[in-house]
């Protein structure tokens, strides 16, 4: 899988991304559209990850402090699951925020994708929480 990065909103790379969110967090899991795209799109770094040249995957970083991202709306378009393309899209994310000088990462998981990030050293903290009404719990990975 390729992967290109943005910070354009008007991307054909941005676009991509919009795609993917939309059909998996809207369509599927029906998060209201104003919650899935909010005030921090343009704060963000977006990735799209590419297949054969057709976007089948994306997530997007927020700089939280000067060594954290936080990870959010991590997707893998639904024909494209089990194919181990969101752990390539993780690696990818951990290699960018490492060239950015990050060292921790943190992300609100869903509580049934957190066996996926545990398998990828992400471990829970904190108290669970609802988020567009999906039960999440915060995870973290320290990257050095």
């Amino acid at each position: 899988m390729n992967f290109i990065w943005t910070t354009d909103l008007q991307s054909t790379t941005y676009q991509d991304a919009l795609t993917i969110r939309k059909k998996v967090f809207v369509e599927e899991q029906q998060v209201d559209l104003s919650i899935e795209i909010d005030d921090l799109e343009d704060q963000t770094f977006h990735v799209t990850g590419y297949l054969n040249e057709k976007a089948v995957a994306t997530a997007r970083l927020y700089p939280v402090t000067a060594t954290e991202f936080k990870v959010q709306r991590v997707a893998v378009s639904n024909t494209y699951r089990g194919q181990q393309l969101g752990q390539q899209l993780m690696k990818e994310i951990e290699r960018f925020a490492k060239e950015n000088q990050k060292d921790t990462l943190i992300l609100g998981a869903q509580d049934q994708a957190i066996g996926f990030y545990e398998k990828l050293g992400y471990h829970t903290y904190g108290e669970g929480f609802l988020d567009a009404g999906i039960p999440h719990h915060m995870m973290k990975k320290e990257l050095i």
